[in-house]
């Protein structure tokens, strides 16, 4: 479906394309625009080994070039999209979410980057706004249901100009009912007993207890494969966080 988009301004004076959104996607946009404002600063106490995670995203992001086209789904705050534009500088990046509130963040992030987009958008229904040689994504796809991953991993393909990768740094599923029981634990006693007050982690997990519909790391490769994607590869995992890639062949 084409996306029904106009034009706000943020704080600094730049466009943000607003798309026509889902009302099944609400509780996720209104989750994450409440946040907006304090989410940077509570990624580390809710997030394991963090910069590691988004390290190993980054180092994924293996493009030949000097100046790719991007596009972050999920982007949030534009945390990746940053770090991805200090490997990738003369990049044409887009960053596409729900979140309006999250995205007017981000474009405080990358004012006055004139090769910086942003659109409102929810990925699950609309088109992908171009063609790319980076897709990438930290931390949203676990908010769609199977059907729409899956979805997505073939709208993404399709995406693709002929070489361009696929990462996706995501929240998946443990490979056993006991393995995943143990992850949960892990990670409820990193943010409890981590530098976060009880409100803030508290309210954290109450997000991701609602929000988040992971599914198993295999079992997403699997559909990586079932989309067209080749060299698909886990380059990072640690428990229920992990960084997958596949590539379009050229």
């Amino acid at each position: 479906m084409t996306a029904v988009r106009s034009r706000i301004k943020d704080e600094n004076g730049g466009a943000i394309l607003i798309g026509k959104s889902d009302t099944s996607m609400d509780q996720v946009r209104d989750a994450f625009d409440a946040i907006a404002s304090e989410y940077d600063a509570e990624r580390r106490g809710i997030i394991p080994d963090y910069d590691d995670f988004y390290h190993a995203a980054v180092i994924a992001a293996d493009w030949p070039g000097e100046k790719p086209r991007i596009l972050d789904i999920g982007a949030g705050t534009g945390a990746l999209s940053a770090l991805l534009l200090g490997r990738y500088p003369g990049a044409d990046l887009t960053l596409l979410d729900i979140s309006t509130g999250m995205l007017a963040i981000a474009a405080k992030r990358f004012h006055p980057n004139e090769d910086v987009h942003l659109i409102v958008s929810d990925y699950r229904h609309e088109g992908l706004p171009g063609s790319f040689d980076l897709v990438c994504s930290a931390l949203s796809i676990h908010h769609l249901g199977n059907a729409f991953k899956q979805q997505l991993f073939m709208r993404i393909f399709a995406a693709l100009n002929p070489g361009g990768l696929f990462i996706n740094a995501e929240q998946v599923m443990g490979e056993t009912p006991d393995q995943h029981r143990r992850n949960m634990a892990y990670w409820d006693d990193f943010v409890r007993t981590g530098p976060l007050p009880p409100r803030v982690w508290t309210r954290a997990l109450q997000r991701r207890d609602t929000l988040d519909r992971m599914e198993k790391l295999t079992i997403q490769l699997v559909w990586l494969r079932e989309a067209g994607f080749t060299n698909v590869d886990v380059l990072y995992k640690n428990r229920m966080f992990a960084v997958m890639r596949g590539q379009k062949e050229e």
